[in-house]
């Protein structure tokens, strides 16, 4: 990888030759080529898709379902497993209200954890709550990771679903998802995998890791905000409900009857994210040809980096040094992470502060929330130098209180 090349591909980072970003976990940069996919869709296009009979719309429609071709070939699925939403949110929760609502029932038992985003299990709760359903919690070892052991310990034949992340947006732990999959549907459950952090960082093969579901978002792989991706297996697909009704999903309509168009297409009411989707194909693009293994290797020697350097400073709580991927977790003790926050952002050095949504594991480090640096491909050692320096600024800044 040349970071230095790969900088110049962003526009943030172009103009702004002194900012460190380092909250890729929330929001990844976008690089010229999909800004470019987005403006040329705006300006030589701009129509609606699937509708129009004419040459503009049949234009965008082309780019449109090839966009899907794409990002399908980037995780190794089918065409028509690939349901576009407004994010991965939008995609756990069509999960929850189609397949949870239609198929869960008193006694049945959905596992999660509590190293989810609020997305992946609030769902589940509330679906459990209107179905009567249980939900139960894979226990977290003594550095809050979820074991292939743990989840032995929850699963059971009353085991519906299975709703966990692949990869925590707190503590960048890398589930054994592939050994819970299988242990998953030796019982006849359905695993629903929240893989908003591991699509951007890691090569996902769905038909490796056999899930049924898995959720992402484009905004954080270098893609467009309000745009992501919901796969499910076909089989799965085809037997849910639409949670959405309106238009371009519907195929007959009368006053007491409706029918809807075949999977995809009956999730996707109203007009799409037509930019969004062209634009995260684009992202996908790119980063296939920088290589998500190469992506993957640089993260963790800047985050190696970054760890043997926060060791030798006093009073750093970190809460995931043995990580495996670019996210790291820490406090400077006795100081409120937003009010570290504010030194770091004197320096030009972007990261995340709070409970990132996902309140359950930082309840369960026994804190408020943490501050959060996440590396990604753009990330250079003088990034690492900075954030390091900042640490120790707002180690001693506070320390004089």
């Amino acid at each position: 990888m040349d970071v230095n090349k790969i900088r110049n591909d962003f526009p943030v980072l172009r103009d702004n030759p002194d900012l460190h970003y380092l909250d890729s976990a929330a929001m990844a940069l976008k690089p010229d080529c999909v800004i470019k996919a987005c403006n040329d869709y705006n300006s030589k296009l701009g129509v609606n898709v699937h509708r129009g009979v004419y040459r503009l719309s049949y234009e965008a429609t082309d780019l449109y379902e090839e966009a899907r071709e794409t990002i399908a070939k980037f995780i190794n699925a089918s065409f028509e497993e690939i349901v576009f939403t407004r994010g991965a949110s939008a995609a756990l929760n069509l999960v929850a209200e189609s397949y949870g609502m239609e198929f869960l029932k008193p006694g049945d038992e959905v596992i999660t954890s509590e190293l989810e985003h609020h997305s992946s299990h609030m769902p589940w709760m509330n679906v459990c709550r209107k179905t009567g359903a249980t939900l139960k919690y894979v226990p977290l070892d003594k550095e809050g990771r979820i074991t292939v052991e743990a989840f032995k310990s929850v699963l059971t034949s009353k085991t519906k679903v299975v709703a966990l992340t692949y990869v925590s947006n707190v503590m960048g732990y890398i589930t054994p998802i592939k050994d819970i999959i299988r242990l998953a549907h030796e019982v006849g459950a359905v695993v629903s995998v929240d893989g908003a952090q591991a699509v951007p960082h890691m090569s996902i093969d769905v038909k490796d890791l056999d899930c049924d579901f898995l959720s992402f978002s484009g905004h954080k792989l270098c893609g467009p905000t309000g745009v992501g991706c919901l796969y499910g297996k076909h089989k799965l697909l085809e037997m849910m409900p639409p949670i959405e009704f309106g238009g371009d999903m519907a195929d007959t309509v009368t006053k007491d009857s409706m029918t809807f168009k075949a999977t995809p297409y009956k999730f996707e009411t109203g007009t799409p994210m037509v930019e969004g989707v062209i634009g995260l194909a684009e992202a996908c693009k790119y980063l296939s040809s920088i290589g998500l293994d190469n992506i993957a290797l640089h993260e963790k020697k800047l985050r190696e980096l970054a760890i043997t350097e926060l060791k030798k400073i006093d009073g750093i709580k970190i809460y995931n040094e043995s990580c495996e991927t670019g996210i790291i977790s820490f406090n400077v003790d006795g100081v409120h992470p937003h009010d570290a926050a504010s030194v770091f952002d004197n320096n030009n050095v972007c990261i995340r502060a709070g409970h990132h949504c996902a309140q359950l594991i930082t309840s369960w480090l026994g804190t408020i929330g943490t501050v959060r640096a996440s590396f990604y491909l753009y990330n250079t050692e003088e990034d690492v130098h900075k954030f390091v320096e900042s640490v120790k600024e707002a180690k001693d800044f506070f320390g004089t209180f």
